[in-house]
């Protein structure tokens, strides 16, 4: 076995206990208990004192199964409630591969429910055994007898058919009065998870930075010292543009990250094997600026899949062992994010150079558990890529050939694992076996799940990114408002990514110390699998490296019935005064999911009644209205739109409303033309032709204003690209016209060489309209503008009329002319000179 830290140890250390009742050894065995099958086992069982007699043993059956035996009710007898609540413990030593729930109720209020992993149905050689934990508030005990229920769960979205695979097998099963508040409400294991939000796949910039929030928390992750990915690349160029300020937003939002950033596919190591120059340069410059932001690096990405070299990616781990940890003390490594890929005969894959044909350097290595653990003894912490049910896969699962690298576990994994990317694509779906008619919706409840039963962090792929994504994609975030991101659906009338990430972050990765709460409906509610989850942040350690904390308290409201239930419940807050903050709901855009709430008094006990419909999870995050600093909303655009209007955008800001303010002219008092506006979003009309206005917003009672912006009303505004195609008379397969119109300023259509007279660039708009002026766009290759160029539109794409000429700018080429109404427009190169000539955007602008 591997001598790294265990799974057991994440999370924050459980109080010592009092032991009130414990069955089976711990032993790795469950032969002192009978058979599930036989008519020894019961479904009811009294305690009577702390440790068992073998014969009453003999009573208990060795696991549940859904079809056979769902449930095992134990009833103990307490004299006083512990003050601190109780402790539930449960060895697992076999269960499906199915990720069997267990329910947990006590006196028929929810305690929780348990996510077991199990590799029972793969042909895996090695056994996976583990301890699982569920907090018990003492608000769900009484003096007397008490019933603790445990019962095999379906998956909200399977069917009676998944019953004879929810199945486990028990090691022992203990229950603990603590003797101490405990610190982490644990919900059957301690996890982290969270996503990666960049642009265009590959971008962490400005856009990057503005959705980042908004992600955060819609998906509720934020705030608990969750984790996200930070993979800007060193060999994408200005992929890390802003990448200090996205790491002081997940620093403001109390949030971890794994960075990765070395492109490994060209590094050639020195004569001992370690880093060349210009590699360690990368990584230091790298570390010496961004390393207090971050807590993990991450050795490489799925290093056979990409053809890369077992030597380098040990390099890079001893660099990060003795070098990197030397400028960031604080930092863990993380072993490559393991594809498991065989070698190029078995399965084929990409970045093929010269004549040998293989996957990884020796071939098929990443396939290897003997040359992983190479890599795994020089790093802190295992990883492993997931997607679909390929976790259980017996060749190249992340479960399974991790249980191969270690050769099994006794509880839970040998070492602590931070899968940096796990998901599903658009063609997954449920095993068929379970009966689940959503079958898109359950693979990923189900992966998900999986992650909670058997790893310590887990972060899904992308937040938007094409097949895998979790929100609508296929523009640029810079151009975008993030209150409008729209969840993405996999498949018409299932469930999103979306809604079941945040049931799942909502009931197993939001953390603090747990607030007391009473449930007022508990009839209502009996044998219902409704969570409440209620944590005070401010308990939180703060982060290693950023020192980041949180003030803010979470309440969590989470069904995961298949009908709508009403749940009223009182929370002692940690403070009596009032609260303000968000809530975040059902929704199909962040705007819709999320409103804010104000004045909500706790006495300290404050109320809240939430009807919940299937399958919802709800979120307040609240804080104390004293405590709340006030700030000015960022990031306020203005754009003309048509009909001589303007519309206003800018970034939410504590509190429930706006005020937009504008002045006329550029020195005129801003005066409020509307006040209490609820969006992020203003129109305002009927304004005039060639009149400059200056505008402002603020929070709606507050003084602090946004910095003001200038704009000129105009009804010359730029068209909607939709359905346009572009084409050119030069370098068409090495630079596609489309990258002129795709709304990304990164990507450019070019000449391939130094530009010359009679090159030409052409769009068809779809059908004619009315157009008079044209932008071309080269401020990321300034000099690369047209030294000469004519303006050209034709009805037919045959006959054209020149309509404008000039010299280009650096950056910037604007063409302004008497309005034409046509369809096809061709901007013809007239100089020559020793640039190429280059178009980031085109826009091109009509009054229609």
């Amino acid at each position: 076995m591997f001598e790294g830290s265990a799974a057991n140890e994440a999370g924050p250390e459980m109080p010592e206990g009092t032991l009130l009742w414990k069955m089976g050894e711990h032993d790795g065995s469950s032969r002192e208990f009978a058979e599930a099958s036989s008519s020894r086992a019961k479904g009811t069982l009294d305690v009577t004192s702390s440790s068992s007699k073998t014969a009453r043993l003999q009573s208990i059956p060795t696991g549940l199964n859904g079809a056979t035996n769902p449930e095992l009710r134990i009833n103990y007898q307490l004299d006083k409630i512990p003050a601190n609540g109780v402790l539930f413990r449960v060895g697992i030593i076999e269960a499906y591969k199915s990720v069997p729930q267990m329910s947990v109720f006590s006196n028929q209020q929810l305690s929780g429910i348990i996510q077991i992993a199990g590799v029972s149905g793969t042909d895996n050689d090695y056994s996976f055994r583990k301890t699982y934990e569920l907090y018990i508030p003492k608000e769900q005990l009484k003096t007397g007898t008490n019933e603790l229920k445990l019962q095999a769960a379906r998956g909200l979205y399977s069917s009676d058919k998944e019953d004879q695979y929810n199945w486990w097998t028990w090691d022992d099963l203990s229950l603990e009065a603590l003797n101490a508040p405990i610190k982490e409400p644990i919900h059957g294991s301690y996890t982290l998870t969270g996503t990666m939000v960049n642009n265009k796949q590959f971008y962490f910039d400005e856009g990057a930075v503005s959705h980042l929030p908004y992600i955060m928390k819609w998906l509720g992750v934020a705030y608990s010292g969750n984790i996200m990915r930070t993979s800007c690349a060193s060999d994408v160029g200005r992929s890390c543009s802003n990448m200090e300020e996205y790491y002081k937003v997940l620093k403001d939002y109390n949030m971890q990250a794994v960075a990765l950033y070395l492109y490994t596919g060209d590094i050639k190591l020195e004569a001992d094997g370690s880093l060349p120059e210009d590699a360690e340069k990368k990584l230091t410059d790298y570390f010496e600026k961004y390393s207090p932001y971050f807590q993990y690096y991450e050795v490489d990405n799925e290093p056979g899949l990409f053809n890369r070299s077992k030597a380098v990616n040990l390099a890079i781990a001893e660099w990060l062992k003795s070098k990197g940890k030397t400028i960031a003390p604080h930092l863990q490594t993380v072993a490559p994010g393991w594809a498991y890929w065989p070698g190029y005969k078995e399965d084929t894959c990409g970045n093929q150079k010269g004549a040998v044909r293989q996957c990884g350097d020796p071939d098929g290595w990443e396939r290897d558990p003997d040359q992983r653990l190479e890599l795994e003894k020089v790093t802190d912490l295992t990883n492993g890529h997931s997607y679909g049910e390929s976790y259980i896969f017996s060749g190249g699962g992340s479960f399974t050939e991790n249980l191969k690298t270690f050769g099994g576990a006794t509880n839970g994994l040998s070492k602590k694992m931070l899968t940096t990317e796990f998901g599903t694509s658009d063609s997954h779906v449920d095993a068929y076996q379970y009966g689940a008619k959503q079958r898109t919706s359950a693979v990923f409840d189900r992966i998900m799940r999986a992650h909670v039963g058997y790893a310590d962090m887990f972060v899904q792929h992308a937040a938007f990114f094409k097949e895998f994504s979790l929100f609508k994609y296929g523009f640029n975030l810079e151009d975008h408002d993030p209150a409008q991101t729209e969840i993405y659906y996999t498949k018409e009338g299932e469930d999103s990514r979306v809604s079941i990430m945040r049931r799942l972050s909502l009931a197993y990765a939001t953390h603090g110390a747990p607030l007391t709460y009473e449930i007022t409906n508990k009839n209502d509610l009996a044998d219902k699998l409704v969570y409440v989850r209620a944590v005070d942040t401010s308990t939180l350690e703060p982060l290693a490296g950023t020192g980041a904390t949180s003030n803010k308290v979470l309440v969590n409201f989470v069904n995961f019935e298949n009908t709508p239930q009403t749940v009223s419940v009182n929370v002692t807050m940690p403070k009596q005064t009032v609260y303000e903050g968000e809530r975040f709901g059902n929704g199909d855009t962040y705007e819709q999911a999320r409103s804010y709430v104000t004045g909500k008094k706790a006495l300290p006990v404050m109320t809240f009644t939430e009807t919940l419909a299937p399958g919802e999870a709800v979120q307040y995050i609240l804080e104390p209205s004293s405590e709340l600093k006030a700030s000015a909303p960022q990031g306020l655009k203005a754009a003309a739109a048509k009909g001589l209007t303007m519309q206003l955008g800018w970034l939410e800001a504590p509190g429930a409303s706006y005020d937009v303010l504008r002045a006329d002219g550029s020195g005129g008092e801003l005066k409020v033309v509307a006040s209490k506006v609820k969006s992020t979003q203003f129109t305002d009309r009927n304004l005039q032709e060639g009149e400059v206005y200056t505008y402002a917003v603020r929070v709606t009672g507050t003084t602090l204003k946004s910095e003001s912006v200038q704009i000129t009303a105009t009804g010359l505004v730029p068209l909607d690209r939709t359905g346009w195609t572009a084409t050119s008379n030069v370098n068409q397969k090495g630079s596609n016209p489309w990258s002129a119109i795709d709304g990304d300023r990164r990507t450019r259509w070019d000449t391939g060489k130094h530009q010359a007279s009679g090159e030409y660039y052409q769009i068809d708009l779809g059908k004619a309209y009315s157009i008079e002026r044209i932008d071309l766009d080269s401020s990321l290759s300034a000099y690369d503008y047209p030294r000469g160029y004519e303006v050209l539109v034709s009805d037919d794409a045959k006959n054209w009329k020149r309509v404008d000429s000039g010299k280009g700018k650096m950056e910037m080429t604007t063409a302004l002319f008497d309005a034409v109404k046509t369809r096809y427009v061709r901007i013809l190169q007239t100089g020559s000179g020793g640039n190429y000539w280059s178009i980031q955007e085109i826009q091109i602008y009509s009054r229609e």
